[in-house]
């Protein structure tokens, strides 16, 4: 197979002008081509007043030898392209199946590759099914009645369900192409395997997750929903059994432990029965929100409105003179801004995006980073109480209702409280009201986000506009702790077969990272030990 490069179709030119432009690059007649596929879709903007889109693409040709024997034709190499391999089986018995906690990517993605290979696994959910689960979050938003069992954080897809569904990562691993085929799979828009920035958009994620649960089913699985893991039984530094709900006892030997960012409980409980726990860095802030149509010519200029370029994004980054870094995170074109509380008393917001991308405003969380410094002591989960201190406030300045905190971006710089909208209207349900986010947040979290969103502004013009709002609080951009494993094996340090995997175990930071993570920890109970018989 041969990677050709750099073939380049003006904005307005159609995706079948590609196939002609192979056949001029490569010299050849279209008699020589057998198949051709975009391996990576690109946007080049820098020349004023054009955009062109750029193609690699991958071609399979009758005498490919011909072809790289011909030094004068560029952008063209040679590859064998890697694919992901099956790990190979272990010797070991299981007594029991293979447990997996949490149904999020790492936790969906662990359970599918068990399955896959006959290991029968038992995947248990806290919170509920995604369409329950839709329902619930569309009441809480709606009338602000919340459910612990069920809501953004907890339930079938993990917190990444209720968002942009982003699939870029920066990691260079066979298995990123894997999840992304798997996806398309079950649903997904099969661009994701090229796109520049893929991203899938909450409404598709929850098919998705479901077409995955059935055929984890369907392949010996086991799915259990309101199933929330209560204790862990440890002998000797090894898994004996986990407890459900306080009431039900499942044996297994083998445990991954894939609970998300926000199972704060489950913290706790795995802390006091002596699983390794350190503290971990992570950011905070609040949403930022203008108008989609700013961003759009921000940064698409006279193109901003062309069919084929959709709802523009920004990723912003600047150092400030206190020695933090503000930056902008899970960015949501075309979306709106949710309550994504998990606990009662407390306010807590993300951002969500369907695939359109059509809604009014442009969203994205504007963070600082927070270092285990900034803790109040040095207890492990430090981060956690930290976490929690912001959101309870958010939650009673906002009036106890769930209602979130906001402030105008003028406002906010001139350290005054809003008392009416512009030109931006919030789009967070069930509510807001007016309030000076210094009530809420570190003051050197607001001291710097004064400073950096000036700074933010000099390289996206207009980020800092009057009439943005800031909605709070962010405080869930990772976890605040990392549940510590081995380097090797991916075993908890202290506990035989236990496999913490994924964002909330702090290996991971997406939707694509968490789902190869999850994807490890399967590999290792697959090498160690042979596949079920039931």
């Amino acid at each position: 197979m041969l990677r050709v490069s750099n073939i380049k179709l003006d904005i307005n030119e159609s995706l079948d002008n590609i196939k002609p432009m192979l056949l001029k690059k490569l010299k050849i007649s279209e008699k020589e081509l057998l198949n051709y596929n975009i391996y990576k879709e690109s946007i080049d903007a820098r020349r004023k007043g054009k955009i062109d889109f750029v193609y690699t693409v991958d071609v399979e040709l009758k005498h490919e030898n011909n072809i790289l024997k011909k030094s004068k034709i560029k952008d063209v190499v040679e590859v064998k392209e890697k694919s992901y391999a099956n790990v190979k089986s272990g010797t070991e018995k299981l007594k029991n199946r293979p447990v997996v906690i949490g149904s999020g990517p790492a936790g969906l993605f662990a359970a599918l590759v068990l399955a896959q290979r006959g290991y029968n696994p038992i995947l248990l959910e806290r919170g509920l099914d995604v369409d329950t689960r839709t329902e619930d979050i569309k009441k809480f938003w709606e009338d602000g009645k919340f459910n612990s069992k069920s809501n953004v954080q907890f339930g079938e897809g993990g917190a990444g369900t209720f968002s942009d569904g982003k699939l870029t990562t920066r990691i260079k691993d066979i298995r990123c192409r894997k999840v992304l085929e798997e996806l398309v799979n079950f649903g997904a828009p099969e661009e994701i395997l090229y796109s520049y920035k893929p991203h899938v958009g909450t409404d598709i994620l929850k098919e998705v997750v479901k077409n995955i649960r059935e055929e984890i089913i369907r392949l010996g699985g086991e799915v259990k929903f309101d199933s929330k893991v209560t204790k862990i039984d440890i002998e000797n530094n090894e898994i004996k059994s986990v407890i459900i709900n306080d009431k039900e006892t499942l044996e297994t030997e083998a445990v991954i432990l894939a609970i998300g960012h926000s199972a704060r409980d489950t913290y706790k409980m795995l802390y006091e029965q002596g699983v390794k726990i350190t503290q971990k860095p992570f950011a905070v802030g609040a949403r930022i929100e203008h108008p989609q149509t700013l961003i759009n010519k921000s940064q698409y200029k006279e193109f901003h409105d062309h069919p084929r370029l959709g709802a523009a994004d920004y990723r912003l980054v600047e150092h400030t003179s206190n020695g933090r870094s503000i930056y902008t995170f899970c960015m949501c074109p075309g979306g709106t801004v949710i309550a994504s509380a998990s606990e009662e008393g407390q306010v807590v917001t993300n951002g969500m995006s369907e695939h359109a991308r059509d809604q009014e405003n442009a969203n994205s969380a504007v963070l600082v980073n927070v270092t285990t410094e900034d803790f109040e002591s040095d207890h492990p989960l430090a981060g956690v109480y930290f976490q929690e201190k912001y959101e309870r406030l958010a939650f009673e300045l906002g009036g106890k209702n769930y209602k979130a905190p906001i402030q105008l971006v003028g406002d906010f710089l001139n350290d005054r409280v809003s008392t009416e909208l512009g030109s931006v209207r919030p789009s967070y349900k069930p509510g807001y009201e007016f309030i000076d986010l210094r009530g809420c947040l570190p003051e050197f979290v607001c001291d710097t986000m004064k400073e950096g969103l000036l700074l933010l502004d000099k390289k996206l013009n207009g980020f800092a506009m009057n009439d943005a709002v800031l909605t709070g609080v962010e405080t869930r951009s990772s976890a605040p702790i990392r549940i510590v494993r081995d380097e090797q094996t991916l075993e908890s340090v202290n506990v035989k077969d236990l496999y913490p995997s994924g964002e909330g175990a702090g290996y991971a930071g997406g939707i694509v990272t968490a789902a190869v993570d999850g994807i490890k920890c399967a590999e290792k109970i697959i090498s160690k030990y042979s596949e079920m018989k039931i």
